[in-house]
């Protein structure tokens, strides 16, 4: 899953040990997702969009590969 996080963290000066206490998840936690390693539960993103006050799909969107396109 793609995702805007590292650019929304960005533009708000924001750490990823910041974003990580606001979400109370760790740094580690935060890079994987922006690195795209790890696709967070549906309620730590439900709680990543509340936080930057925008819905889920303005954050994150499903990647354009072929597990994508097969509906896996």
């Amino acid at each position: 899953m793609k995702n805007r996080l590292k650019v929304l963290r960005a533009e708000r000066d924001w750490t990823q040990a910041h974003l990580a206490d606001a979400l109370d998840v760790s740094r580690q936690t935060v890079n994987a997702i922006e690195t795209g390693k790890y696709d967070p539960s549906l309620p730590l993103a439900f709680r990543i969009a509340r936080l930057f006050g925008l819905p889920i799909e303005a954050i994150f969107e499903a990647d354009d590969g072929p597990r994508a396109a097969a509906g896996a």
